[in-house]
């Protein structure tokens, strides 16, 4: 295992090159892990984009992070307007 400050190695799967836009999440969770599902819905019909499954400690940190970039976001370009919410709830057919 590395120690604490020694720099580690991130690599990026050969089937993953780039990023994916999501436009709208699914969360559950149960008592050991959160999961998130990110859509790419364009009507009349959506796909899912990606899914992280995490702990309720890193969800924690992932959403503090997430806060801090959007004060920081704001802070320099201005406030920004949430996004409407859609109007039917998003599932799965069967």
């Amino acid at each position: 295992m590395p120690e604490q400050n020694q720099p580690q190695e991130i690599k990026i799967a050969d089937n993953f090159a780039g990023g994916e836009y999501a436009n709208a999440m699914q969360v559950i969770h149960g008592q050991e892990e959160f999961i998130i599902s990110f859509f790419n819905i364009i009507p009349p019909s959506g796909r899912v984009c990606g899914k992280i499954i995490t702990s309720p400690g890193h969800l924690k940190r992932m959403v503090a992070a997430l806060s801090d970039n959007l004060k920081k976001y704001e802070e320099k370009f201005g406030a920004v307007k949430e996004a409407v919410a859609p109007k039917e709830e998003i599932g799965f057919k069967i």
